[in-house]
């Protein structure tokens, strides 16, 4: 248990250093997961988009449902403002746990648009650990025994050719405005 806390201590003083360490201007790595309908979804269904991520999972006890409460919000106000080429993408970082039908159940609490917002799984754990640390410097981890992960709560607003462009505080310091202003600027 002792090992298991310091683990989780590093990671997060690792999440605190990092946060502000996205590489920005660098294009994501081509991806091709299953949506939460079960459907193959990857950058190629993005492309010519702007879009807009974060990481979650579905069993998450603390920043995942204030997060996900504001990609909903964001996703509102992306609705009133009559942007049509903006996506959400919200990855699991619990693979094993979050089927496409989890993941369904849990998009709905939150009224989920699913023809802008997609949840993504069907990878293995090291793969979306991987992923999410080359592509946005969000270290994610998973520990033996126990049902919670450590993860960044940023969230990553990406141009149409899937640069990431800048990340924001998807949790406490939200502001739907903010990045709101810098969707307008990308499209």
């Amino acid at each position: 248990m002792k090992r298991c806390l310091l683990i989780f201590s590093v990671i997060l003083i690792l999440l605190f250093v990092c946060g502000a360490c996205a590489p920005k201007g660098e294009p994501v790595a081509d991806f091709q997961y299953t949506n939460q309908d079960g459907k193959s979804f990857g950058l190629k269904d993005l492309k010519g988009k702007v879009w807009v991520a974060d990481f979650i999972f579905t069993s998450c006890t603390t920043v995942c449902p204030p997060m996900t409460l504001h990609m909903s919000e964001l996703q509102e106000a992306i609705r009133k403002k009559g942007f049509k080429d903006v996506e959400l993408v919200s990855f699991s970082v619990d693979p094993t746990v979050d089927t496409p039908e989890k993941l369904k159940s849990y998009a709905r609490h939150f009224h989920s648009d699913f023809s802008m917002w997609h949840f993504l799984t069907g990878y293995s754990q090291q793969s979306i650990e991987k992923f999410a640390l080359k592509n946005f410097k969000n270290p994610v981890a998973k520990s033996d025994g126990n049902d919670q992960v450590v993860h960044g709560t940023k969230f990553y607003l990406l141009n149409k050719n899937g640069e990431l462009v800048k990340d924001y505080d998807g949790n406490e310091d939200f502001d739907a405005e903010a990045i709101l202003k810098d969707i307008g600027r990308l499209r």
